[in-house]
């Protein structure tokens, strides 16, 4: 079975400053102008997290614009959001946050038959020397592949 899958936003900041380790997908509890601006690609999640508080989790700092055909029951932009996970997805991920040092940051937000999704992730913060790592490993890969397509001709 093929699944419709509409990508809005893509956290890649997140992709650069942490080591991802795991993933699950959670729902999101939305006003209506919310969804709107969703469909419409008015997200940014390069600042946001996930934390766990009173047995719920929440994702802080994401942004979602304003709807601008929205009269006067605007949202707020930059309000904590409840993710929708079920208890024991919950209990298990809030086991491995406390016992080692990770964080759970939303990688993607997209539309998933008709509701909004976020893929979040464990991930473990990159030191400095990594992220270097990282760049200088992606430029030598570039220039392979340069060298690679001019042999080619």
């Amino acid at each position: 079975m093929v699944t419709e899958l509409k990508v809005i936003g893509v956290n890649r900041k997140a992709y650069h400053d942490y080591h991802i380790l795991e993933t699950v997908e959670a729902g999101l509890v939305l006003a209506g102008t919310e969804i709107k601006s969703i469909r419409a690609g008015q997200v940014s999640l390069r600042d946001a997290y996930a934390r766990h508080e009173d047995g719920e989790m929440w994702l802080h700092n994401s942004h979602i614009a304003g709807y601008k055909a929205a009269g006067y029951g605007q949202h707020d932009v930059d309000r904590p959001r409840k993710l929708l996970l079920h208890r024991k997805q919950i209990d298990a991920l809030m086991g491995k946050l406390t016992q080692k040092s990770l964080t759970l940051v939303p990688l993607k937000l997209y539309i998933k038959r008709g509701t909004a999704k976020v893929e979040l992730a464990l991930a473990q913060g990159k030191r400095q020397y990594d992220k270097r790592e990282a760049i200088a490993k992606r430029d030598s890969d570039r220039e392979v592949e340069r060298a690679m397509k001019t042999r080619a001709r």
